[in-house]
């Protein structure tokens, strides 16, 4: 899949529902012993300098630990939050927790709106929120796909018949109104990226770098894809002329995907701006690459992949 499921998974709570977790969890001292026995086991791991040691010195406030380390190498002041998408935020874990579980077990997302009722927090805290949680399901494949790979590409946004005006011109490839985002199926893993234009210049360069030499690839018949046979097994699917299979070969599981994708923001986000559309690619990548997991499973793995913390001059930048 495209996050790496660490060994920590392996040993750790599964939570059955949400309901579950709350009971579990019901405490800010609870949720953050939690957290550190996901993410460091039974070693705290200085975020500034890697140090990896149990006798990190725990600092207290009057006479209380509340999670504050001290690094024995670096000198270094350090909680678990640090270097975490839950990093310097306001917010406390149980509704951090509480957003992620109920973001992640979703099928199709959940809107800003609906969270801040929720959790009792203003709409653009929860929006945030969300922008954060889809920052640690972004896409992290190292190993290049091989075997048997659907290639195609889709465009999001731009429907005429929600306008009152309708824009000229902005059918078919037309990027006057739409964001093109390209994707890849292997192995039951999709991998999507929003790209500037669907040119072969654009896209097989992205292919090269993903897909290893010699795999299959199939593709429709857009002439972005000729070439391809060149370090590839190529085969072309011709759908202007009625063909949707040849054999075992069909885009079938790439387009279903893209009909996930769409139903998903026009059925919960009702409309993304071209800026932020790639965050939506991952977080619904994400959902379609975890869905043999149970809820309880992606929830801790949503936990191990917040390794980094988005910030809100970044985000409206």
């Amino acid at each position: 899949m495209t996050h790496i499921i660490d060994n920590e998974l392996d040993n750790a709570t599964v939570f059955k529902s949400m309901m579950h977790m709350i009971d579990e969890l019901n405490t800010e001292t609870a949720c953050r012993e939690f957290l550190e026995k996901l993410r460091w086991q039974h070693e705290p791991i200085c975020p500034h300098c890697g140090s990896k040691n149990e006798y990190h010195y725990k600092l207290k406030a009057r006479g209380v630990f509340k999670g504050l380390y001290k690094c024995k190498d670096c000198r270094s002041r350090f909680t678990v939050r640090v270097g975490t998408m839950f990093e310097s935020s306001h917010i406390s874990l149980r509704k951090w927790f509480m957003a992620i579980y109920i973001f992640t077990s979703h099928k199709k997302g959940i809107s800003s709106l609906q969270l801040h009722r929720d959790l009792e927090v203003t709409q653009k805290t929860a929006w945030y929120m969300l922008s954060r949680i889809r920052n640690a399901m972004k896409d992290t494949i190292a190993i290049p796909f091989e075997g048997l790979v659907q290639i195609d590409e889709t465009y999001v946004g731009g429907k005429n018949k929600s306008r009152k005006k309708r824009v000229k011109n902005t059918q078919g490839r037309s990027l006057k109104t739409k964001v093109p985002v390209f994707g890849m199926i292997c192995n039951g893993i999709v991998y999507t990226k929003v790209v500037k234009n669907t040119k072969g210049k654009t896209l097989q360069p992205i292919i090269r770098a993903m897909v290893k030499e010699g795999s299959t690839v199939v593709t429709d018949g857009w002439l972005a894809y000729n070439g391809l046979s060149k370090d590839y097994k190529h085969r072309v699917i011709k759908h202007n002329k009625g063909v949707y299979k040849m054999g075992p070969y069909h885009t079938n599981s790439i387009e279903g995907f893209w009909s996930q994708l769409k139903r998903g923001i026009i059925g919960i986000y009702h409309v993304t701006s071209p800026k932020h559309l790639h965050r939506y690619c991952d977080e619904f990548s994400y959902r379609y690459n975890t869905r043999k997991m149970s809820d309880g499973e992606r929830f801790n793995l949503s936990l191990l992949n917040a390794n980094e913390r988005l910030m809100y001059r970044d985000l409206v930048a």
